[in-house]
């Protein structure tokens, strides 16, 4: 993998990692494109980039993960049936899930159609009070983490899993977008973990350089994506992602399918 191509992954990463949009799905689209070959070191990389994004989460919300206990509890609450569902699917995703574009288009369409008719479905519901961040309960956690299992299917989205189990649940579009950036932290750090585990040993020198470099690259890319999306949250829903999804879904569809 080139200097170049490094550049370009890290980037997608960093910058579509947040949004309800796939940076699974965008990181294989982007090497189909690159004509990178699916090498298990291709797959470890798109995974273990992620870390840079999540560790810009974690810088940003260090001080409030600090002092706010219950929140951390509730976070590992959150994380606890992704980490046994993604424990037992682990093969299936790393072996069959990660290169399958075609999955990735119908996840990616699919999902855009929910979110568009999720959110005009929000905008007929009678209004009511929503949840703030420190307001979700243990049980509403559980679900969300639920909710996030389904991010397993490359093209799905973490991020939007999460956030449209969270307004269903009826908390604002602020409280759900922190909520998802803060799970994501146990997550991607047990994703990349387990994956190190399983294949680290197999890499050498310069690919652990290539991982630092992606690892640096995406964290500063997120930086930028999510003091962004926490903006634009406040003035705008989500069906504009859901339009991006269908488009993207199309374009693999006549061009790289």
């Amino acid at each position: 993998m080139d200097v170049l191509a490094v550049v370009i992954l890290s980037a997608v990463e960093g910058l579509t990692e947040f949004l309800p949009i796939s940076s699974t799905g965008h990181l294989m689209v982007t090497a189909a494109v690159l004509k990178l070959p699916p090498t298990e070191f291709l797959k470890s990389f798109e995974i273990f980039i992620q870390l840079g994004a999540i560790f810009a989460v974690t810088l940003l919300y260090a001080k409030r993960l600090v002092v706010e206990i219950t929140l951390v509890k509730k976070l590992v609450v959150a994380f606890v049936p992704t980490a046994i569902i993604g424990f037992m699917s682990y093969s299936l995703v790393k072996d069959f899930l990660l290169g399958s574009l075609p999955i990735v288009a119908a996840s990616l369409f699919a999902g855009g159609v929910i979110l568009i008719f999720f959110e005009l479905w929000l905008t007929q519901k009678s209004s009511q009070p929503e949840q703030n961040l420190s307001e979700i309960s243990y049980r509403q956690a559980v679900i969300i983490g639920l909710w996030q299992t389904l991010a397993i299917i490359p093209g799905v989205s973490r991020a939007g899993a999460t956030i449209v189990g969270g307004l269903y649940l009826g908390l604002s579009r602020r409280a759900i977008v922190e909520f998802s950036f803060l799970l994501a932290i146990p997550t991607m750090l047990a994703a990349v973990g387990f994956d190190l585990y399983q294949t680290g040993g197999a890499f050498n020198w310069n690919e652990y350089m290539i991982l630092g470099f992606g690892f640096i690259l995406s964290f500063a890319f997120a930086l930028l994506t999510v003091k962004w999306l926490l903006s634009f949250v406040e003035r705008h829903n989500f069906i504009w992602f859901g339009v991006y999804r269908l488009v993207v879904a199309l374009l693999i569809s006549l061009f790289l399918l």
